[in-house]
C-alpha cells in the first residue's frame, strides 16, 4: 500500500517508552513521506490501568487491534513489541523458540498476521496490518525518554 495524504497508522505499542518513540520520532519522520497521522495505542489498556513491561494476552491485543481495523478502514496498523517479554501464547511464540534466532522475530510476525487476517474475514486486505516484533526490548536502544515528554 502506497503512502497518500491521508494515510493512518495506528501503532500498538507496549509501554510508554515506545509510545513517546512513535509520537516523537516516528510520526514526524513519516510525516514527510504523506502519513497524516500516525499515533501510538497502549496494547491491553495499560494506560488505563497503571501496567508496565511486557506479558500482555494476545487475546487482548489482538482485540484491540482487530476493532481498530475494523472501525477505520483506511488506517493501516502495526505493532512494536519484543519477544523477550512475549508470552508464550503468542502466536507462532512457541514455534519461534525452536528456530534460529534470526527466524524468531519473523515466525512470530507471520503468525500473528494470519491469526489477525483470519480475524477480519477472508475480504480483508492484509497489507493494512504488518506486524513488528523486536527480539530485544525497546529500553535497551532508547533507555530514558525525557522524563518531562508527554504525548497525547
Amino acid at each position: 500500500m502506497r503512502a497518500e495524504t491521508s494515510v493512518r497508522l495506528l501503532v500498538h505499542v507496549e509501554g510508554e517508552t515506545e509510545a513517546f518513540f512513535v509520537h516523537e520520532v516516528l510520526a514526524p519522520h513519516l510525516a514527510g513521506y504523506g502519513y497524516a497521522l500516525v499515533r501510538p495505542r497502549l496494547i491491553g489498556g495499560r494506560r488505563s490501568s497503571g501496567r508496565r513491561g511486557g506479558g500482555v494476552s494476545w487475546q487482548s491485543v489482538r482485540g484491540g487491534i482487530v476493532r481498530h481495523l475494523k472501525e477505520d478502514r483506511q488506517a493501516l496498523v502495526t505493532t512494536m513489541v519484543d519477544y523477550y517479554g512475549m508470552p508464550k501464547q503468542w502466536p507462532g511464540r512457541a514455534a519461534a523458540a525452536t528456530r534460529p534466532f534470526a527466524e524468531r522475530a519473523a515466525t512470530v510476525q507471520d503468525a500473528v498476521a494470519g491469526d489477525v487476517a483470519g480475524g477480519m474475514g477472508r475480504h480483508f486486505d492484509k497489507r493494512r496490518f504488518i506486524p513488528y516484533v523486536s527480539m530485544h526490548e525497546f529500553e535497551v536502544l532508547n533507555p530514558k525518554p525525557s522524563p518531562t515528554a508527554h504525548w497525547p
